[in-house]
C-alpha cells in the first residue's frame, strides 16, 4: 500500500462557496470567463452578482436546500451561471451530457429528481418530442435567447434566462450562500457514462471535490493569473474539476471553447499554462504534425528525429544530461531553437506549464512523439467516483507509459488479483440511491475498486494494464488486453486512427480500424491522390500503408496478441455517438452488436498474419 500526506492546506471545513469567495476578494475585476466575443465575457464580480441575482429568482420559483437542478448545457458561460446559483440556494447541480438520448436523459432526470431545466434552445424540439418521457419536469429556463413559439405550446413554463435575469431586482449574497453551505453537502450529482449499464449517479461533496482539485491542482502547477481552455463536457468530473473548481481555487482564467472543433484555434490564441486533452485529441495534434513534418527535406526530417530521441532520453532520465556529448547537446539545442521551439508556439503549447491526458489510456508512442518535441504529458489515472483523482504523471514526476505517482490525500494498492484499489478524501458517498452497487465498489475499510487491472512498479509508478471487465480471453483461455493490442495496432502507422480489436472467446484476434481523417488527407494530398474521404480506405496505396503498419503493430505484440484479419470501416466514431462514450471510450459491446456482420466475415475468411 502506498500513501502520499494528505492536503497541504486543510479543506475539511470549507466549501466551494467560500473558496469562490476568496476568488473574487482577491481579484475582483479580473476575467473569469473569456469568451470570444470580449463583450460576453465576464469578471470574477460580474459572475458572482449575476449568480446572486439568478439565485433569487430560483428561490422565487420555490427551490429548495438540496433540490437536483439539471443542466444540460454546453461550454457556455451561462453553465457557470446556473451551477453558481444553485450553489447559493443550497442545490444540487446535475450536468448532462448533451450528447445523451432521450432514453438516458430520462432516466437520468427522473433519478436525481430534477423538477427545474436549464437548456439552450435547440434542445427544446427535442424535449417537446419526447414530452411523455420527462413527467418529472416542471420548468426550464433556456440561456441563449426567447424561446421560439407561444408559451401554451410547450408541456411546461419556459423562461428565457436574460429575461429573467432583468426582472429580478434583488440578490442573494454570497457570503451567506457560503455561511449556510456546509463541505458535506453534495457539490454535485454527476452520472457514470454508462459503458456497462445504465449510468450510476456519483454522489461527491465539497469536501470530496475540494481535496481533489487542491491537490492535483498544485501538482499541474496552477498559480493565480494562469489561462485554461474549457471544452471538456462539464458532465464529465474531469471537465468540472480543471475548468471549474480549479480555476476558482487557484485564480484562473478561462476561455470558453463551445465546439471542440475549434479547439486547435483555442490553443493559439489562448496559449494554455495548462492543458488537458483526452487521447483522440493529442493523436489528432500528433497526426497534423507529422503531416508537417513530411513536407520537409529528409535531411531536416532526419535531425528532427535525433533530436527527438535525445528529448525522449532526458524526459525518461534527467540526469542524462550530463552524459550527452558536446555535439549531442549542440545538436539538440540547434534544433530546438529553429524547429521545436516555433512548433510549440504555433500550436498555441509554448506557455504550458503541464501537459496531461486521461480518461482512456493514450498510447505510449504518441506519448513519446510530444515528449520528443518538448512537451511531456502526463497521464491521470482516476476514476467519477474518485473525483478523476488517483495517480498523475506531473513536472518532475515522469515516467512515460505510466499512469504517474499517487495524488497527496489519496492511497493506493494492488488488490490479489491485480485489481488498482483507491483510497482517500476524494472517494465518493455513494452511488444515488443504489447502495447495493455502491456496496460492490466500495469495501467496509473505505476502498474504491476501480475495476482497472494493473501493478506498482519499484519507484511507486503505476502501470494500468487494462479494464478488469474488458480482458480478452481467448478460446485457449489467454488473457490479454484490447487497450494494449490496439495501441500497438495505431502506432504502426498514423493513418490508422480508430482500432477496436474482438476476440473474447474467439479462436484468434480481428480489428475494426478506421482512418485519421485530418492526416489521411494530408497524407493523400502529399501523394496526389485525390479521392473523396469515404472512398480514400479502399484505394490501394491507403490499403497498402495500413497493411504495412499493422504489421508493425503486430510485431511488437505476443503471437497470441496479433490481429489475423481486419478491415478499414469508411465512417468515423464520434463522441457520444453509438460507438464512443462523450469522453471517447470505446462502447465495445455496442460496437459488437452494431458491426457484427462485419466481425462474423473477418471470422469467416482464412487467417492472412
Amino acid at each position: 500500500m502506498h500513501r502520499v500526506d494528505i492536503d497541504s492546506k486543510p479543506v475539511a471545513n470549507r466549501s466551494f462557496l467560500d473558496e469562490l469567495s476568496d476568488f473574487v476578494l482577491r481579484a475582483p475585476n479580473s476575467i473569469f470567463l473569456r469568451c470570444s466575443d470580449s463583450a460576453m465575457s465576464w469578471t470574477r464580480q460580474d459572475f458572482v452578482t449575476l449568480a446572486g441575482k439568478l439565485a433569487a429568482q430560483l428561490n422565487a420559483f420555490g427551490v429548495q436546500r438540496g433540490d437536483a437542478i439539471g443542466l444540460l448545457l454546453g461550454n457556455v458561460r451561462e453553465y457557470y451561471l446556473a451551477d453558481a446559483a444553485t450553489l447559493f440556494v443550497g442545490g444540487v447541480p446535475v450536468s448532462l451530457y448533451p450528447t445523451s438520448s432521450a432514453e438516458q436523459l430520462a432516466y437520468m432526470l427522473d433519478d436525481a429528481g430534477v423538477s427545474l431545466l436549464f437548456t439552450e434552445s435547440s434542445h427544446l424540439p427535442s424535449l417537446v418530442e419526447q414530452s411523455e418521457r420527462f413527467a418529472g419536469l416542471k420548468l426550464i429556463v433556456t440561456v441563449d435567447g426567447p424561446p421560439s413559439g407561444q408559451q401554451d405550446s410547450y408541456p411546461w413554463p419556459v423562461y428565457n434566462l436574460d429575461a429573467l435575469l432583468q426582472q429580478v431586482h434583488n440578490e442573494l449574497k454570497l457570503a451567506d450562500a457560503a455561511a449556510a453551505a456546509h463541505p458535506e453537502e453534495l457539490l454535485t450529482l454527476v452520472y457514470t457514462s454508462g459503458t456497462t449499464g445504465a449510468p450510476k449517479g456519483v454522489r461527491l461533496t465539497h469536501a470530496n471535490l475540494l481535496s481533489a482539485a487542491r491537490n492535483m491542482g498544485t501538482l499541474m502547477q496552477m498559480v493565480e493569473g494562469g489561462r485554461i481552455i474549457s471544452w471538456l463536457p462539464h458532465a464529465h468530473v474531469a471537465g468540472r474539476n480543471g475548468q471549474y473548481y480549479c480555476p476558482v481555487i487557484f485564480g484562473l482564467e478561462v476561455t470558453l471553447c463551445p465546439d471542440p472543433k475549434l479547439l486547435p484555434q483555442y490553443l493559439k490564441t489562448v496559449r494554455p499554462t495548462w492543458f488537458f486533452a483526452v487521447p483522440r485529441v493529442w493523436e489528432k495534434l500528433k497526426a497534423g504534425i507529422e503531416a508537417e513534418f513530411e513536407k520537409l527535406p529528409r535531411s531536416v526530417q532526419a535531425d528532427i528525429q535525433t533530436a527527438m530521441a535525445t528529448n525522449l532520453l532526458l524526459c525518461n532520465s534527467p540526469d542524462a544530461t550530463d552524459d550527452l556529448s558536446a555535439e549531442a547537446q549542440a545538436h539538440l539545442l540547434q534544433v530546438e531553437t529553429t524547429l521545436f521551439a516555433p512548433l510549440r508556439a504555433k500550436i498555441g503549447l509554448d506557455q504550458a506549464k503541464a501537459l496531461n491526458t486521461g480518461t482512456a489510456p493514450t498510447p505510449v508512442h504518441v506519448l513519446e512523439f510530444f515528449a520528443g518535441l518538448g512537451l511531456p504529458v502526463g497521464d491521470i489515472f482516476g476514476a467519477t467516483e474518485t473525483c478523476a483523482c488517483g495517480t498523475i504523471g506531473c513536472p518532475g514526476s515522469f515516467r512515460l507509459g505510466s499512469a504517474g505517482k499517487v495524488v497527496p490525500g489519496m492511497e493506493i494498492k494492488i488488490a490479489e488479483d491485480g485489481e488498482i484499489l483507491l483510497r482517500g478524501r476524494p472517494v465518493m458517498r455513494g452511488y444515488h440511491k443504489q447502495p447495493e452497487k455502491t456496496a460492490e465498489v466500495l469495501t467496509d475499510d473505505g476502498w474504491y475498486k476501480t475495476g482497472d487491472v494493473g501493478r506498482l512498479d519499484e519507484d511507486d509508478f503505476l502501470w494500468v494494464t487494462d479494464r478488469k471487465k474488458e480482458l480478452i480471453i481467448s478460446s485457449s483461455g489467454k488473457n490479454m488486453s484490447p487497450a494494449n493490442i490496439e495501441a500497438m495496432l495505431k502506432s504502426g502507422h498514423p493513418l490508422i486512427g480508430q482500432a477496436c480489436v474482438v476476440g473474447d472467446r474467439r479462436p484468434f484476434n480481428v480489428a475494426l480500424l478506421m482512418l485519421d481523417p485530418d492526416y489521411a488527407a494530408a497524407w493523400a494530398g502529399l501523394r496526389g491522390i485525390v479521392v473523396p474521404m469515404e472512398e480514400l480506405a479502399q484505394h490501394p496505396e491507403v490499403q497498402a500503408a495500413v497493411a504495412e503498419g499493422i504489421a508493425i503493430g503486430n510485431s511488437r505484440l505476443s503471437r497470441v496478441e496479433q490481429i489475423k484479419r481486419y478491415t478499414i470501416l469508411n465512417v468515423e466514431w464520434h463522441p457520444g455517438g453509438d460507438e464512443l462514450t462523450s469522453t471517447m471510450k470505446l462502447k465495445r459491446k455496442a460496437i459488437e452488436h452494431k458491426y457484427s456482420a462485419q466481425i462474423q466475415h473477418l471470422y469467416g475468411i482464412e487467417q492472412t498474419f
